[in-house]
């Protein structure tokens, strides 16, 4: 992008829009609307089951995504530069958020639920098989056999000719990528013909980490704007209307992670689910990555803001499932995230004496940060 404030396209945060906060409510029963007429009481142990798997892999794609995100803040592949989110974009994007979801919302009551599912089904397989596939990319990289050649491809599509010529796509790949695209699209056939919980959350977790490590806010200013934008918007759209919960049992797609609380009864063949929305994850997740850079930044050798902000998303998830399960309520989960996740880190800024530094810290959009290396070296060489 040329504009130094690195925004987004407005294809892409509607995107955005789409997989990250059209489901940010956390619902206790994801399969209430379609059974109705036979409630499912789920026992003790089965709640405490699915409610503990969806705290677990709601932190994985948190911890390994934050990891991958300091990799990708240095990388120079053009593949694996990160998206820069400023002030005026957290800004906006509850904005952009709310009519997205509004607009679902409308669209499910006025078209078929089955036609609009099915078109979201083929969509979300396209993104759910590149994601799945960027994924497993490293894992693939450190198991892939000596043995076999790991062949080079480039797909390179231009328009024009001669001295006009202009490259639409240039991608490189090996055959690496193309035995992870294999899986991930088996994964997706999977998903199109079952719509089976694992292969809803296998994609979920995939769009979650990808999230996590390639949506990069700019300072802690910016987080703290976007977080407390969205804590508004999660709470106004869940308590204040039936919307979010209303698309949310509507949504067919692999935007919200699921496990069944029947499971210990009815085996993998379990349908009532309880769920948590990716946006619950990637939004704070994305907090918790810009804390992990910062504590890489001050070259301490201590990941202090790090955990402090990854323990403060453990408490506020509790205590949101806590809040839910005692209300029997689909719960705004950012109404407690938000508050732990930006306060736990400050509180310990502020005892370390470091809460000027954290918001006076700032990274440059990917283009911005390769242009002052290369000025750099070349002064030195200049010398």
């Amino acid at each position: 992008m040329s504009e130094a404030e690195q925004v987004p396209a407005s294809a892409s945060e509607a995107a955005s829009a789409v997989i990250l906060d059209a489901l940010n409510a956390t619902d206790s029963n994801g399969t209430e609307a379609l059974n109705a007429t036979a409630k499912f009481v789920a026992t003790p142990e089965g709640t405490a089951l699915a409610y503990g798997s969806l705290v677990f892999m709601a932190l994985l794609p948190i911890f390994f995504g934050a990891l991958r995100s300091v990799t990708c803040s240095k990388s120079k592949n053009s593949a694996d530069m990160p998206e820069t989110i400023t002030s005026r974009d957290a800004a906006r994007f509850p904005i952009i958020a709310s009519c997205t979801l509004f607009g679902l919302y409308l669209f499910f009551k006025v078209f078929s639920q089955e036609y609009i599912n099915l078109l979201l089904s083929v969509y979300f397989f396209v993104l759910g098989v590149l994601a799945l596939s960027h994924t497993m990319s490293p894992l693939m990289s450190r198991i892939f056999p000596v043995s076999l050649p790991n062949k080079q491809y480039q797909l390179l599509f231009t328009q024009g000719s001669g001295e006009s010529k202009e490259e639409i796509v240039n991608y490189e790949f090996d055959t690496k990528n193309l035995v992870c695209l294999l899986i991930s699209s088996v994964v997706g056939v999977w998903y199109l013909l079952k719509k089976h919980w694992i292969a809803n959350n296998l994609f979920g977790l995939a769009f979650a980490l990808n999230g996590v490590e390639l949506l990069h806010l700019n300072n802690v200013s910016t987080g703290c704007i976007l977080l407390g934008g969205l804590f508004v918007y999660d709470v106004f759209w869940v308590f204040g209307t039936n919307v979010m919960v209303t698309v949310a049992k509507s949504f067919e797609a692999p935007i919200k992670l699921v496990f069944p609380q029947d499971l210990l009864e009815k085996g993998l063949e379990a349908n009532n689910f309880a769920m948590l929305g990716l946006g619950d994850i990637v939004i704070p997740g994305i907090f918790i990555a810009l804390l992990l850079r910062f504590d890489v930044s001050l070259k301490k050798n201590s990941r202090t803001y790090f955990y402090s902000s990854f323990l403060a998303y453990i408490f506020g998830l509790g205590l949101t499932i806590f809040v839910m399960h005692t209300f029997k309520h689909a719960q705004p989960a950012l109404l407690y995230l938000v508050p732990a996740c930006v306060g736990f880190p400050v509180v310990v800024a502020l005892f370390k004496g470091e809460l000027t530094e954290m918001f006076r810290y700032e990274e440059s959009p990917p283009e911005e940060a390769g242009t002052k290396e290369d000025s750099s070296a070349s002064d030195k060489k200049d010398q």
